[in-house]
């Protein structure tokens, strides 16, 4: 599953120039004042909440507007930076309102570059990020907003602010100082150059995987050809070739297309062709049916060597050895090799289940396929054959109970008797795109608590993945409580002619994942800016939320509200679920490795303190594989050209955290399951101390509070079926 949003805005305004921008908006009125305007007729939660208007955004007139913002921002923080005696009042929350405002601007630009990448916005997007990473970056060096922050945490003062307010100004103290604020002359302004060139190859490096991604289809002329295709997948396929006056049958590089062939098409040969195509994206092998010099123009062979190079100065500039002891000293690890000893570790629990898995598959394949040797274009399409016939079972069997305004309805469902909510949709939403529908949440106590965007479907504007973004940020405000609202976006198999969109179980996990981080931002009751929901969250410690909902796909209760058959009505029958659950371990070992490769390149990577060519992180990535990997990968594939999680985004030097959290999340369910799933002062219990605290404190601090003590990995590895 690839998740979650690539830009860190979990970092307080003195931070936030370390990596992109988050977004905060502003709300219109107080809690009190919604609830009486509820009362009345003709309630327009749009300007109530006051929601972006998508649709009245001039991109001709913002990069003009951006720059008498920034100049207004820039003049305010000079006349904060001489206030004699900084208080949090008048000093931190006058400059918290300074970045949200400028957040509350540029938010509907980000994100429409993400959902709805053209030229118009992709131009507007590009002249408009240097800018503000210039911004930032001199924010984080101003070493006279940092002597005032210095003298309120030395101050009297500082004793009287309360927990959050505190561990606020701690973290801003080590962004200022990881913001290079320390530096001077020529190493002040290679800083400057360094922060400017890696926002800029970041976005270009995202940009050329969506342009390759797009390039490549394939249009077949008869069903014929796509024998094993689900009826769904083949409908899908069907009416994108009539979007596109083409008749037969058009494949795409988008991830449901992609699946759908490597897990069901027959024909060996495409399923080479379409594999090849996408895992070359972005690479000077790409077979996308483009003229040398475009797709040259797209190969981030080059971005990933200056991204690599850029980091290391980066890091060595402030006196880190490398960009793994950078990246780990605002995480919950203590070090680089803490993370290490941990992939290590779980490699040697899931590495013999993965041989085991494989060799098992190589000899289904061989013994009642006739295929031999295995190639990377079989193992899916093999791997889905050996579990039909073990556990007489495949995805495509729960997809008619999954359709997606069932299951929309049941995650609401489920946790709202988790936590307490009412979810409901606002009507009168200005929206980017007619998929998209805007809710609002409301607690047990008739508590407006926030709002959010679902954008589901897959489409070709789109970037790839799943992820939750910060759209408004919670925030007490002279005239009331800014309440949160946040950007759900996934990239979910598009309904079909009049069909309902069907699910597949996989997609059901991605959308409680997505839930889950948004729940961690919209559900905080922390009013400082920098701490509150996912802000100011340790970055190994984020997924906790995500990955602990993924567990109520797994239980009859929840499955109860969230499947019904798109035609019968009928529930997810008992035996399928048991077919389900007796398959979900199915080849754990070989998923769970492959994760550890991927988060163990990324930290032997980023810590080398040479300046790597493509050649040589290619030999790594291929280094890595034989450590931890079980199967071989065909010499001509360039994973790493469209790893954006790590060369586009937050988790450089950080991949591991989404097993470093699975440890929390698994832990902390397997106390859901010794008191009951929806037992809900547990639940409430977990709002409490983890959902709306935000960054107050440590992750581990709220986790022990939460769970009664430190984590433990055995739940972990009972859930994936590795446990000895």
């Amino acid at each position: 599953m690839i998740v979650d949003r690539h830009t860190d805005h979990r970092v307080s305004l003195f931070a936030r120039m370390l990596t992109h921008i988050g977004t905060r908006s502003n709300l219109k009125c107080s809690t009190a004042d919604y609830l009486n305007r509820q009362k009345n007729d003709g309630v327009c939660m749009q300007d109530i909440l006051d929601l972006p208007r998508f649709s009245d955004r001039d991109l001709s007139t913002v990069e003009q507007e951006l720059d008498v913002l920034l100049q207004e921002s820039t003049d305010r923080v000079a006349e904060l930076a001489k206030i004699p005696e900084p208080t949090w009042d008048n000093f931190i929350y006058e400059l918290d309102l300074v970045g949200d405002r400028i957040d509350r601007f540029f938010s509907p630009i980000r994100h429409l570059n993400s959902v709805m990448n053209g030229d118009q916005v992709r131009t507007v997007y590009n002249a408009c990020l240097p800018k503000l990473s210039a911004w930032y970056t001199d924010l984080g060096q101003n070493r006279a907003l940092y002597d005032k922050v210095v003298q309120l945490h030395e101050g009297q003062s500082f004793n009287r602010l309360d927990v959050g307010q505190k561990k606020s100004i701690e973290d801003q103290l080590r962004g200022f100082k990881l913001g290079g604020v320390a530096l001077e002359g020529s190493e002040k302004e290679r800083y400057k150059e360094i922060a400017l060139e890696l926002s800029n190859l970041g976005t270009r490096f995202q940009e050329n995987i969506l342009d390759s991604t797009r390039a490549w289809h394939k249009t077949v002329a008869s069903a014929s050809a796509l024998s094993g295709f689900p009826s769904s997948s083949l409908e899908g396929a069907r009416q994108a070739a009539q979007e596109h006056d083409e008749d037969g049958y058009r494949l795409t590089l988008d991830y449901p297309c992609f699946h759908a062939v490597m897990t069901f098409a027959d024909d060996r040969e495409l399923r080479r062709q379409v594999y090849t195509a996408y895992m070359t994206r972005a690479s000077d092998q790409s077979a996308a049916p483009t003229s040398d010099d475009t797709s040259a123009g797209w190969d981030n062979a080059e971005l990933i060597e200056k991204i690599i190079a850029l980091r290391t100065e980066k890091a060595q500039l402030l006196e880190f050895d490398n960009y793994a002891d950078y990246s780990v000293a605002s995480k919950m690890v203590e070090s680089p090799d803490q993370v290490l000893d941990f992939i290590d570790k779980l490699a040697q629990k899931s590495r013999p289940s993965a041989q085991a898995d494989y060799q098992r598959l190589c000899e289904f394949a061989r013994d009642e396929h006739q295929i031999d040797p295995l190639q990377a274009w079989d193992v899916a399409y093999y791997s889905n054959k050996l579990k039909k016939k073990l556990f007489d079972f495949s995805e495509e069997d729960l997809k008619p109970y999954f359709p997606a305004n069932v299951a929309i309805d049941g995650l609401f469902e489920v946790t709202g008797r988790l936590f307490g909510l009412s979810i409901t949709p606002i009507k009168d939403a200005d929206v980017w795109h007619e998929d998209v529908t805007a809710y609002q949440i409301v607690d047990d106590t008739g508590a407006l608590r926030g709002a959010f965007y679902m954008d589901n479907y897959a489409r070709p504007e789109k970037r790839g993945g799943a992820w939750m973004d910060v759209c408004v940020g919670r925030m007490k405000k002279k005239h009331g409580t800014q309440l949160p609202i946040a950007y759900l976006t996934c990239n979910l198999t598009p309904p079909v002619g009049d069909e309902p969109a069907l699910l597949t179980h996989n997609e059901l996990t991605t959308l409680f994942h997505e839930f889950g981080h948004g729940l961690h931002h919209m559900l905080t009751m922390v009013d400082h800016a920098s701490v509150a929901g996912i802000s100011g969250v340790e970055w190994d410690a984020v997924e906790l939320p995500s990955q602990f909902l993924e567990n109520w796909c797994w239980e009859r209760e929840s499955l109860d509200l969230v499947s019904a058959h798109y035609q019968t009505g009928e529930k997810l029958p008992q035996v399928l679920l048991e077919k389900a659950r007796a398959a979900k371990n199915f080849q754990s070992g070989m998923a769970t490795v492959r994760q550890l490769e991927f988060a163990l390149f990324d930290m032997r990577l980023h810590q080398s303190t040479d300046k790597p060519d493509a050649s040589q992180v290619h030999a790594l990535l291929n280094e890595v594989r034989a450590d931890v990997s079980v199967y071989p990968v065909p010499e001509f594939v360039r994973f790493q050209n469209s790893f954006a999680h790590i060369f586009a985004g937050g988790y450089a030097a950080g991949y591991f955290s989404y097993k470093w959290a699975e440890v929390l999340s698994s832990d902390a369910f397997s106390r859901f399951e010794e008191e009951g799933i929806f037992n809900q002062q547990t639940g409430r219990d977990f709002l409490h101390a983890i959902l709306e605290k935000g960054g107050t404190r440590k992750a581990l601090e709220l986790f022990v509070k939460f769970r009664g003590r430190e984590p433990e990995i055995d739940a972990l590895l009972r859930h994936n079926g590795l446990a000895a």
